[in-house]
């Protein structure tokens, strides 16, 4: 008796040992992927995304913008800045699909995940990768209640989805009028104050070039444009806009838009100033971005200040209405 009870209690202690080896791992797995637990919109609007030009997936709308979010969005900000990313994002996706005109970088789908053409999108597989195990079950739980928490709303202008164009910071010196960027006027998007950047985001960065670097970069062949002091006859700034970022500026013989050289430079922004400093041309630059519409790390910071997410976006984008859409 007491040999088949050793027997059965060895047979015990061989399935507990089986259910830790095989059941712990599970329970890792399980909470690396416990987003599938997540309330996830069924039927309804889904997108179709260009994820590479040899992928396209189709997802339902809410669970694209966990993806945008994600991406646009350092998951360390507020929550409210989180969430005036995601109607902006949701505004943006509505407006593009209400297009429906096919598009030649994106034929076969709505949208893109390329920011300089649609917007970011990344997927859980890289969410990980950027923020590890246990930063990716705190960060997705954290865009999830933000997309959860403005579900169908979005914003509009006189009836009308809005383009709700947004960049990562204004240095400090306030957002860009739309006409002054792209010629364009835009009701919604006037340059408006904005000093919520954190310190960091206002010092300048420096940027280098030669002479003949610059000139390459900007397609000026003849380079023998002789440097005299300062940056006469190489940079002049000839223009500013309203905010004081550069409007045109002549490099050797040639006007260009600042927004022109800020794109052949490789710039973080128009806010930048020039100097020489013996064989080198010196651009010091403040914030990053177009500078129009939502500053995000301006929303960050307008958050941490107990902003909520609707007077963020009423900042930023003026006389706006922000409205749900039916399901």
């Amino acid at each position: 008796m007491l040999k088949r009870t050793g027997y059965r209690w060895l047979g015990f202690v061989v399935i507990a040992m089986a259910l830790v080896v095989i059941g712990v791992p599970a329970l890792l797995v399980r909470g690396c992927t416990w987003e599938s637990r997540e309330p996830v919109q069924k039927g309804g609007l889904q997108v179709k995304l260009q994820v590479s030009p040899e992928q396209v997936v189709s997802l339902p709308l809410e669970q694209y913008l966990i993806g945008v979010v994600a991406a646009e969005m350092p998951a360390s900000f507020e929550q409210e800045a989180l969430k005036a990313q995601t109607v902006a994002a949701r505004t943006y996706t509505l407006m593009r699909l209400e297009r429906e005109s096919p598009d030649e970088k994106h034929p076969n789908a709505q949208l893109c995940a390329d920011p300089g053409h649609c917007q970011a999108w990344i997927n859980n597989a890289e969410m990980r990768k950027r923020w590890g195990v246990l930063g990716f079950r705190s960060n997705y739980k954290k865009i999830t209640t933000a997309v959860e928490a403005t579900k169908s709303q979005v914003l509009t202008f006189n009836g009308e989805l809005i383009d709700p164009v947004y960049h990562s910071s204004c240095g400090g010196r306030g957002t860009e009028d739309a006409q002054d960027v792209w010629s364009q006027e835009v009701p919604y998007l006037k340059g408006v104050p904005c000093t919520f950047d954190t310190p960091q985001k206002q010092e300048p960065v420096i940027t280098r070039f030669t002479n003949e670097d610059l000139f390459a970069r900007v397609g000026i062949a003849d380079t023998a444009v002789p440097a005299a002091a300062g940056t006469s006859g190489v940079v002049e700034i000839q223009k500013l806009t309203e905010s004081g970022r550069v409007k045109s500026v002549k490099v050797g013989s040639r006007v260009y838009r600042g927004i022109d050289l800020r794109k052949s430079l490789g710039l973080r922004s128009t806010d930048f100033k020039v100097t020489a400093q013996g064989e080198e041309i010196i651009f010091s630059t403040r914030g990053y971005g177009h500078a129009v519409g939502m500053c995000q790390y301006g929303a960050d910071g307008l958050a941490s200040r107990g902003a909520q997410y609707n007077q963020i976006l009423a900042h930023y984008y003026r006389g706006t209405k922000l409205e749900k859409v039916p399901r």
